[in-house]
């Protein structure tokens, strides 16, 4: 199996994130891409497509605010890494607000995703890996893997949280399907609901999005990822949310996994992408689920046996001194 990896995704190393309403040590930090590197091996390095296949999907003033933050932060004579403070309410009139703490209150959602001088050049490398993973399927591959970071299920196409600033699932998708596929499935089985993923297709009906995550009544992003979250207009019906229970161990896992690949299967894509995150791990330091290392190859098995030519991308995972030997067993299952 190629896997692919850019050496421009390590710069991004926030110094930390709010937390249960403490600054702490920001957990989405490059040691997770080391540990990676050693267990994985070999990786290839990702061609510049641009940036596109990113703007297919992410807006331009997004993009644009993605680009300067940092450097408008500066310039209001802050230090360190930018991070927001004040949201809009919901339903408030939306405002062309100038100042920098605005700024980032319009383009995000939480105080976990700090902007750093770096984050824009690594968001965008972890968006080229996931570009050339999709292109590896494309060319053929039953199935490829993306060693993305910083992760993107969480971004929106105009806001960043939950460690994301790219989407690199959506991006993924939209090249699969710009580049001559019919529909695109994509299965989320991150530990937190892709709330980014879910907003972008939701309601377009060529993507079908599927989601096995921590019941959003307890968890992060508590505001997407309900069940009865199904897609709206011509997406109707090409959401599928399958909350599950902090505990949740292999034998609950399957049954919920076994319904969304069925779904997926009658949905019959040209191409599946997998955000895969191995924060569902037992010893996962903020997240609640119970999966074994040696569980994570049952469930590649279990999707790879569908046959579908299939992108996995990294989203979480913060048992960093583990991370190496979760991320290695998943795709060993498509063996």
């Amino acid at each position: 199996m190629r896997k692919f990896y850019h050496d421009g995704q390590a710069g991004h190393d926030p110094v930390s994130e709010m937390h249960n309403g403490s600054m702490v040590p920001y957990r989405e930090h490059s040691g997770r891409i080391a540990s990676v590197l050693e267990a994985i091996g070999e990786t290839d390095q990702p061609a510049d497509l641009g940036l596109a296949p990113i703007a297919a999907v992410h807006t331009d003033e997004y993009l644009d605010f993605l680009r300067s933050a940092h450097d408008l932060w500066l310039a209001a004579g802050r230090r360190g890494d930018a991070l927001a403070y004040a949201w809009p309410v919901v339903r408030r009139r939306p405002l062309s607000l100038q100042r920098i703490d605005a700024l980032l209150g319009r383009f995000s959602f939480d105080a976990t995703t700090p902007i750093s001088a770096t984050t824009w050049p690594a968001a965008y490398a972890s968006a080229q890996t996931a570009l050339a993973t999709g292109g590896a399927v494309l060319a053929g591959a039953r199935a490829a893997f993306g060693l993305c970071r910083p992760p993107g299920h969480h971004a929106g196409a105009d806001y960043l949280g939950g460690y994301c600033y790219l989407n690199v699932a959506a991006v993924t998708a939209q090249l699969l399907l710009t580049s001559g596929c019919g529909r695109i499935a994509i299965l989320d089985i991150d530990y937190h609901h892709g709330n980014g993923t879910q907003d972008i297709f939701w309601e377009r009906g060529d993507v079908f999005y599927a989601s096995l995550h921590a019941d959003p009544a307890t968890d992060y992003p508590f505001f997407w990822g309900h069940a009865d979250e199904i897609g709206q207009g011509a997406g109707r019906g090409a959401t599928l949310n399958l909350p599950l229970p902090r505990g949740t161990a292999l034998t609950e896992y399957r049954p919920a996994l076994a319904a969304a690949l069925g779904a997926i299967a009658r949905f019959s894509p040209d191409c599946l992408v997998v955000s895969f995150g191995a924060d569902t791990f037992t010893g996962d330091p903020i997240c609640g689920f119970e999966l074994a290392t040696g569980d994570y190859a049952r469930i590649g098995a279990d999707i790879g046996r569908c046959g579908i030519p299939t992108a996995i991308l990294l989203e979480g995972g913060y048992a960093v001194a583990e991370l190496g030997d979760n991320v290695t067993a998943f795709p060993s299952g498509f063996a």
